[in-house]
């Protein structure tokens, strides 16, 4: 039997921690510096320094999506709903395009964990019209779920995630 595109997701605790489960519909491809993100592979800090190219395929070019990178594993507030941090917003891009022909609404912020392993999530929602995305009021205490029900987007139509932990002297060799 082939696997779901989501499994990977359930695996890693994206879907329960980060995401409720959906149909994948739509094609994400995720690079750093040439090197393709995939669910649960491990990437130094220093190799995701620069923000990344994410492809839509599968999608009609009339259709617009909105890019969610999010750190659901920050320290913070006992409420885990209000726990994850918000790495970079862009809305309005054309299917079949990638997010530098987007709105960026909050600027690329490189990872940098600090203790323990960390999830970096990237999430794409269909929009149901252009321009109807709002900016949340901070980076902080996010929370990707009510950002999507604040804004209509519904369930996501793409994840995918990569693991991050802080990288010592003897690790960057």
């Amino acid at each position: 039997m082939a696997r779901m595109p989501t499994e990977p997701l359930v695996v890693g605790r994206v879907i329960g921690d980060v995401l409720d489960s959906f149909n994948q519909s739509v094609k994400m491809t995720v690079t750093y510096n040439n090197k393709q993100v995939f669910n649960g592979h491990e990437l130094f800090p220093s190799a995701v320094t620069a923000r990344p190219r994410v492809e839509i395929a599968g999608a009609d070019m009339r259709s617009f999506f909105t890019l969610v990178m999010t750190d659901p594993d920050v320290p913070g507030p006992s409420d885990p709903y209000l726990r994850e941090h918000l790495h970079w917003l862009v809305t309005d891009i054309p299917g079949t395009t990638d997010a530098t022909f987007g709105k960026e609404l909050v600027s690329y912020e490189i990872p940098k964990p600090n203790i323990g392993i960390h999830r970096f999530v990237f999430v794409i929602f269909k929009q149901k019209t252009r321009q109807c995305v709002s900016p949340p009021s901070s980076r902080d205490h996010f929370n990707t779920r009510n950002f999507a029900a604040e804004n209509d987007l519904g369930l996501p139509v793409a994840a995918v995630y990569f693991n991050a932990q802080r990288e010592t002297a003897a690790r960057r060799r």
